[in-house]
C-alpha cells in the first residue's frame, strides 16, 4: 500500500460508490434545481440564496472528486489474522486506568459503528500498527503522552 492507496473494507468501498452515484445523479440535479430557483429571485449580485447554492455546488462537487479518488485509488479488501496490529484490526486496549477501548485502526472513510476510529496517520494508530497482544505502546496528543496495553487484536469483520 502506497501513500496514495487508502485501504477500505468492502462495505466502505460500495457505500463511497453508492454516494458518488447519488452525488452526481441526484445531488446534482436538486442543486441546479435550488440555483435555478434562487435565479428567479432576481439579481443574482446581491442574492444569498444564490450564493449559499452556488457554495453548496462546489462543495458537493469537491465531495464528488474526493470520492472519485478514494475510488480509484483504494486497496479493497477484508483484514487479515496475523497476530499483529495492522490497518483494518479491531484493536482492544487498556488505559493506565484500566479503562478498555476498542479501536478501529483504518481510515476515516471505513468508520463503522460501534468503533473508536484509529486512523493510522494518526499518533495513536501509527503507536498501535504493528503491535501484538500485551506490547504497550504510547503516543503524543495534544493533552500530553498516554500509555496502553495490547489485550486483544482481530480482522474487522462487516
Amino acid at each position: 500500500m502506497t501513500d496514495e492507496t487508502t485501504w477500505l473494507t468492502p462495505a466502505a468501498y460500495q457505500k463511497l460508490q453508492e454516494e458518488l452515484a447519488y452525488l452526481q445523479t441526484d445531488g446534482r440535479h436538486q442543486i441546479s434545481e435550488r440555483i435555478a430557483e434562487a435565479r428567479s429571485h432576481g439579481d443574482i449580485r446581491e442574492n444569498a440564496d444564490y450564493d449559499a447554492a452556488k457554495n453548496e455546488q462546489g462543495m458537493m462537487e469537491a465531495r464528488i472528486r474526493q470520492i472519485v479518488h478514494l475510488l480509484n485509488t483504494a486497496e479493497v479488501r477484508e483484514a487479515a489474522d496475523t497476530g499483529r496490529v495492522e490497518i483494518g484490526s479491531i484493536v482492544t486496549v487498556t488505559d493506565g486506568d484500566g479503562e478498555t477501548y476498542e479501536y478501529f485502526v483504518a481510515p476515516a472513510e471505513n468508520k463503522a459503528p460501534g468503533f473508536l476510529l484509529a486512523s493510522p496517520g494518526g499518533p495513536l494508530g501509527q503507536a498501535l500498527l504493528g503491535a501484538r497482544i500485551d506490547d504497550e505502546v504510547s503516543y503524543d496528543a495534544p493533552a500530553g503522552t498516554f500509555t496502553m496495553v495490547v489485550t486483544g487484536i482481530r480482522p474487522f469483520e462487516a
